[in-house]
């Protein structure tokens, strides 16, 4: 009896898949190595709350790191402040193939509209226009902050931050009392009780010293605050970029402090991720580029989206700096041999929302990076469908590498469904499929992600930076 047990034992090890939690399985120095990284993740997320913001900070780490703006073995590029290329020279030039990856650091907000200022009944408010995939009562009722720049007709370039530091006011999108709102709101499907043209912020409520017959003394008022500070006139609201954001830090979450919590982790974590991985890297075999992308959560459109031609900018330079006379075929041909990854956050399970998740194929939280073959929705509409051979050769990548991850999709078939950068990628004719952590709640104003997940991802995108055939 005790010989069958052991052989149907030994066959279930061989033949199953039996998933554990990442900190099950790391040793001490790797846990230590995990809560460094999870610490620095958290500080750059609580600062780097626009694309602009991101770039700039992740700049100042590269050249931390002896990363250089001119070409070089080791150097970056910056694309009009909201994209950036990190590009690390490997023993192989660029024509043999790339090892690329792609993420994105734009992420869901309030921007303003471009005529935003207005008073109603003694009070000041700016009209805003939400940005990709929101719940829009996740918006109401909460601290909020305002980080962007305004560009003068002369081409100056003013950085707004209001709401973050000690001593500042926050600003806030207000919701209606429970006591008047059963029609209102109550009554009405959850997508509609908050109407789009209802996210307007809370900004001024002290009228300018002059007659009581004057007009909009309130949003006088608050223009004189924004000129003594920022020498800014209503007009400049034409050319300005403001995004409302949540204000305040990144923090941790749980009594155990397993999870980092904060705003923008789609997909600034795998942003911080790959940049991580690209700062350590040495020599590679493969020539490699990073690249941060914007516009990724309304479509990757517009000349800083993935749909841009940036990329084969990108390319034709990365040629030159070999000595190679790009041509239209060996630009092609680059691409082809290239293996690519799109860094990009999926839905982890939430127990309390089983009904939309498929348990034997979706993520869970604590059990390292995610591998999504596909994405899209209804029948794999507008996907990217990784080919079997591709996951193979990363099966054996991680492997190598003691990488723990989890392959899966998100959420059942019929629920939805979601997009990346991948199939954009794809069209060059590169193997490209989508890795990144689990989030939970996800799109929202305080995403959550576990350390370990972190942690994998990030040696993931070492790996197969550093992986060779």
């Amino acid at each position: 009896m005790a010989r069958k047990k052991d052989a149907f034992k030994e066959l279930k090890e061989k033949l199953t898949l039996s998933p554990k939690p990442v900190w099950d399985q790391l040793a001490a120095k790797e846990k230590k190595a995990a809560e460094r990284l999870a610490e620095d993740y958290r500080r750059f997320l609580s600062v780097a709350k626009t694309e602009r913001e991101c770039v700039e900070a992740m700049v100042a780490l590269l050249k931390k790191k002896g990363f250089t703006a001119e070409p070089s073995a080791r150097y970056y590029t910056v694309f009009r402040d909201k994209m950036l290329a990190v590009m690390v020279a490997g023993k192989k030039p660029p024509y043999y193939g790339l090892r690329l990856i792609a993420t994105h650091i734009d992420s869901p907000r309030l921007d303003l509209k471009l005529h935003p200022l207005y008073e109603d009944l003694d009070l000041a408010f700016l009209k805003t226009h939400y940005y990709g995939g929101i719940k829009k009562y996740h918006w109401v009722a909460r601290p909020l902050a305002l980080h962007g720049v305004v560009v003068k007709p002369d081409g100056r370039k003013v950085k707004v931050v209001i709401g973050e530091d000690p001593g500042d006011p926050v600003l806030t999108v207000c919701d209606l009392l429970p006591h008047l709102s059963r029609k209102v709101q109550g009554d009405k499907k959850l997508s509609e009780a908050i109407p789009g043209e209802k996210l307007n912020v809370l900004v001024g409520g002290l009228p300018l010293v002059g007659s009581s017959e004057d007009k909009e003394r309130v949003k006088l008022s608050i223009l004189k605050i924004l000129h003594e500070k920022y020498g800014l006139t209503e007009e400049d609201f034409i050319s300005a970029e403001l995004e409302v954001v949540p204000a305040g830090q990144a923090v941790e979450v749980g009594l155990d402090r397993a999870f980092i919590g904060g705003y923008g982790q789609d997909d600034r974590i795998c942003a911080f991720a790959a940049l991580a991985a690209v700062l350590e890297l040495p020599e590679p075999l493969y020539s490699t580029l990073v690249i941060f992308m914007d516009k990724e959560e309304i479509g990757s459109d517009g000349n800083t989206g993935a749909k841009s031609r940036f990329l084969e900018k990108l390319v034709y330079e990365y040629l030159k700096l070999y000595g190679v006379t790009p041509q239209g075929d060996t630009v092609l041909e680059t691409f082809l041999r290239s293996k690519a990854v799109s860094g990009d956050v999926t839905a982890g399970m939430d127990p309390h929302y089983m009904e939309v998740h498929e348990k034997l194929n979706d993520a869970r939280l604590g059990y390292g990076v995610v591998l999504t073959k596909y994405t899209g929705h209804g029948g794999k509409y507008m996907a990217n469908d990784a080919h079997a051979e591709y996951m193979a050769w990363l099966r054996r990548v991680f492997s190598e590498a003691g990488v723990i991850y989890q392959a899966a999709s998100m959420g059942k078939v019929d629920e939805g469904g979601g997009g990346t950068v991948a199939k954009y990628l794809a069209v060059y004719g590169m193997d490209i499929v989508d890795m990144g952590p689990p989030l939970l709640s996800m799109h929202s104003p305080f995403e959550v992600a576990h350390k370990a997940d972190l942690y994998m991802t990030y040696k993931a995108y070492r790996a197969f930076l550093s992986a060779g055939d």
